[in-house]
């Protein structure tokens, strides 16, 4: 063998160690591409925060990746079984152990999830572990993943959309998501009840599908403003009677609103509760108006009732003095008819103010309209027809009777004038009885069990802003001359002193019915009358103590007194009557005097005097009611009493009465 053919040692071995070299060098460079690929595998489960580990069921020893120790929280990267099983909480260990087992008898693979303590930091985490095994290498390979800041969003996720679920479920007001389209997407459960059908039949139903078209129309044009402008809106709407008030805003997703939301609730009652205060409020504006008319009716009637009482005096002392055939004694009545009108007008307006002194008795209220109804019939004439119905069981009132004189004159005469020709006048009684919820229901009226007296007319009727300014004083809907307008006005004065009340009932064309409601009053049997003196007993020669700090007062009521026949002794002041009557020698049978004076009232001045004189007699005068003789107008028990202005009959009748009872 030639040395070409045949290497020596030396080129042998030379070979030999190239090829060593060789295979060294792959097998370096298969180490580093090993340890990159394992460094890009430790890399990735880092960021995905995935961590991979092997169980070997021969040496039953868990080998795991940095990142499954750190999501295990064990240390070193090698653990026994035992190890691993501790970790998951009590509550999972079974199921986890049933899924081994099927993995290695079935080789099924497992996709779990399970919760663990971890020792590192003692804190719960949420894993989840896939898993598969190998049967040939009896090793079951998986890995872990720490899924707990998932989970808890997604329980706070869950939390979330039940605490919306039992929102819209249980929500006391209307809530309504719509899409860009304005089709329901979400609704609370009330629009079931609202719309009467159930949400399958609601959602994803436009606006004309759910709601009548005027109303539907009205809500797009809303909804499409509110998507374009952006803006939200609060608007008020109707729907079968009930009324609502919604706010409307848009959601946005982007730039653009996508979606629109809002709120909607029913105002039906505090619509009603709106109404009933502005009705009540004009209610009570018209009360303090009325009181206000009614302050400045009453001051107004007590200075007047003054000048006409000094008029009406001494135009009676004239007339006495002239020869009727005398045409000055014509023009003396002239100006007596016209005073005694002018005293008629200022006791309505007491009457109205509730300032017009009353002597109260108990009346049977059927037998005195039966007693007037004579009267009433001359007053209406022939072409009117007078009904009267009165009820059974009607029990008594206490009011003074002319006052029932004066509501039903003033009642049947306005009914005649709404007639106008031939027509029919009704008056009517009944006991009725009013509680608390038909109160609460019907303004003005006032619980309790009252007397009705009723007068109702075919006439032409009145429309509501007629029947608002009904009773104030010097309103009227017929001509010039042809009424006062304090008829009505009147009777309202008179119906609230006596704890009352009016309400009326009219319709243009239809006629009106006035319906008055006086307190009963509670008596064990009949009250007796008493007869008023008559002319034949009207003058006296007793001595009588006059005081009144109006010097013409004072003046015209001394010469009235006198002319009756009186000894009259005459002070201006209750301190000079105080003197004149320690002065005087002799008895003083009647003190006549003013109520409201200087110095002292009319009944203190009474008692100091009836220290001196015991047997001596009270009368009282006043142009209107004051508290020290009168409460709310009605005269104290016993009291007697002279409204100014009066003329020498009433000054007669008066003065015998007081001395016979006062």
């Amino acid at each position: 063998m030639t040395r070409e053919q045949d290497p020596t040692l030396d080129e042998l071995k030379r070979l030999l160690d190239l090829e060593e070299n060789a295979s060294m060098t792959e097998l370096t460079e298969n180490i580093q591409r090993l340890r990159d690929s394992q460094r890009d595998l430790e890399r990735a489960e880092t960021l995905a925060k995935i961590g991979s580990w092997r169980l070997d069921l021969r040496t039953r020893r868990v080998t795991a990746s940095d990142q499954a120790r750190r999501v295990y929280g064990l240390e070193g990267t090698e653990w026994s079984i035992e190890q691993v099983q501790a970790l998951p909480l009590k509550e999972y260990r079974q199921s986890l152990n049933a899924e081994l087992k099927n993995l290695m008898e079935k080789g099924t693979p497992y996709d779990i999830e399970f919760k663990i303590l971890r020792p590192s930091d003692n804190s719960i985490r949420f894993i989840h572990s896939v898993a598969e095994f190998d049967p040939e290498l009896q090793m079951v390979v998986g890995t872990l993943q720490d899924i707990t800041e998932r989970k808890r969003a997604e329980e706070a996720l869950e939390e979330s959309e039940e605490i919306f679920r039992q929102f819209m479920e249980y929500s006391p007001i209307y809530v309504f998501f719509k899409d860009d389209q304005l089709r329901s997407l979400r609704l609370s459960a009330n629009y079931e009840a609202m719309l009467g059908k159930p949400m399958d039949e609601l959602l994803g139903k436009s606006m004309d599908e759910l709601f009548p078209s005027d109303l539907a129309r009205a809500m797009v044009e809303d909804d499409k403003r509110i998507l374009r402008e952006g803006k939200t809106v609060e608007i008020e709407e109707e729907l079968d009677g009930r009324h609502y008030s919604t706010i409307k805003f848009p959601i946005h997703s982007g730039e653009n609103p996508q979606y629109l939301a809002g709120f909607t609730l029913d105002i039906t009652e505090r619509k009603h509760a709106e109404e009933e205060r502005a009705k009540l409020q004009a209610q009570l504006n018209q009360a303090q108006k009325m009181e206000s008319v009614g302050r400045l009716a009453g001051g107004v009637a007590h200075d007047f009732n003054n000048m006409l009482g000094v008029i009406l005096g001494y135009t009676e002392l004239a007339l006495e003095k002239v020869n009727p055939s005398d045409s000055l004694h014509d023009d003396l009545l002239e100006i007596l008819n016209a005073t005694r009108r002018s005293t008629e007008v200022v006791r309505q307006l007491l009457a109205f103010a509730r300032k017009q002194t009353i002597a109260p008795k108990v009346l049977d209220l059927n037998e005195t309209i039966e007693g007037m109804l004579k009267m009433l019939r001359r007053l209406l004439g022939e072409d009117i027809d007078l009904a009267w119905l009165p009820g059974k069981g009607v029990e008594w009132v206490r009011m003074d009777p002319s006052q029932i004189d004066q509501i039903l004159a003033n009642l049947c005469v306005n009914a005649r004038d709404a007639i106008g020709d031939v027509g029919k006048i009704t008056i009517e009684t009944a006991k009725v009885s009013f509680d608390e919820a038909y109160c609460a229901d019907h303004a003005g009226f006032v619980p309790g069990d009252f007397i009705l007296m009723a007068v109702s007319d075919n006439g032409c009727g009145m429309d509501k802003e007629i029947v608002a300014h009904l009773f104030e004083p010097f309103f009227t809907t017929k001509g010039p001359g042809k009424g006062t307008g304090l008829g009505l006005a009147t009777v309202y004065g008179i119906i609230k002193q006596n704890n009352g009340f009016i309400n009326v009932y009219s319709e243009p064309g239809k006629g009106t019915t006035f319906k008055t409601y006086l307190p009963i009053h509670e008596v064990a049997a009949k009250p007796e009358g008493k007869k008023d003196p008559t002319r034949s007993t009207v003058q006296g020669s007793e001595t009588i103590l006059l005081v009144e700090d109006e010097p013409a007062i004072l003046r015209i009521t001394g010469i009235m007194l006198e002319k009756l026949g009186y000894t009259v002794l005459t002070a201006n002041r209750p301190g000079e009557a105080i003197r004149m009557a320690r002065e005087h020698i002799g008895e003083i049978h009647l003190l006549m005097t003013d109520v409201v004076m200087p110095e002292m009232n009319g009944r203190d001045l009474a008692k100091t005097l009836l220290s001196l004189f015991p047997n001596l007699k009270r009368l009282f005068m006043s142009g209107y009611t004051a508290n020290v003789i009168a409460h709310h107008g009605v005269l104290d028990e016993g009291v007697q009493f002279i409204q100014k202005p009066f003329s020498t009959h009433d000054v007669a009748v008066k003065v015998r009465q007081a001395l016979k009872d006062g």
